[in-house]
């Protein structure tokens, strides 16, 4: 499959900043220097003020203006060349018209004009996780004239595997990409980049565990590392 990506130009949606490198961080990182893939990241959440009971931007506009200077930052780790990054309210994705957020993916679908779209598992307990999914499903219906020939979603630790046990949408990866100790390290370092959100082990977004999590990967395909995913869509 990864063959096919070849050249590709990919844009990756993600609700929040460090989504993008949770979920497929080692595979962007390889698409781009090993498949000279164009890669495009769009950020739809500021991804800090549900850590107050009551949502207010201004009291948090410090860690903001870090929180954005962290994404530059993991960008420069795993090498992707742009990024486009939007303000909706964090963990409150539910309380904004579906409608909206498709617009921006529209807006950048149109100005990108992407091959290939991955982005986060429907099934998610988060809720902007499963909101973006939602709009990206309905802003690339299959019609004559879309682009976009395939969808990939991925898992998010610290969202995908808390899903309760009763819930049928469980995150049941159909497609591997095998990825290198140099991806997974900067994965790693693009998720170090991020103050606010990085965590000790053995939380799920711990340097140890994401590196477990490829390791358990890659020994369920028979590979020393690798990163696992839904594919959604794909067109011939």
């Amino acid at each position: 499959m990864i063959t096919t990506l070849k050249e590709k130009r990919i844009l990756v949606v993600v609700a929040h900043p460090d989504d993008e490198l949770l979920g497929p961080g080692g595979t962007m990182n390889r698409l781009i220097h090993d498949y000279g893939c164009t890669c495009r990241v769009v950020i739809l959440g500021e991804g800090i003020t549900s850590r107050s009971e009551t949502r207010d931007p201004e009291a948090w506009a410090k860690q903001l203006a870090i929180h954005r200077d962290n994404i530059h930052s993991a960008q420069k780790a795993i090498g992707y060349q742009s990024v486009g990054i939007y303000d909706f309210a964090d963990n409150r994705f539910d309380s904004v018209d579906l409608l909206d957020i498709i617009k921006v993916i529209e807006k950048e679908k149109s100005e990108f004009k992407p091959d290939v779209i991955f982005t986060h598992h429907g099934g998610d307990v988060n809720i902007d996780h499963q909101r973006t999914f939602e709009a990206v499903i309905t802003a690339t219906r299959p019609m004559e004239h879309e682009n976009v020939r395939t969808i990939i979603t991925f898992e998010t630790p610290s969202g995908t595997e808390w899903r309760a046990a009763s819930d049928p949408r469980h995150f049941i990866p159909n497609l591997f990409f095998e990825i290198s100790t140099a991806n997974l390290e900067a994965k790693i370092k693009g998720m170090e980049s991020y103050e606010f959100e990085k965590r000790a082990y053995p939380h799920p977004r711990s340097p140890e565990a994401l590196k477990i999590l490829a390791q358990r990967w890659g020994v369920a395909m028979g590979r020393h590392l690798a990163e696992a995913f839904m594919l959604i869509r794909h067109i011939d």
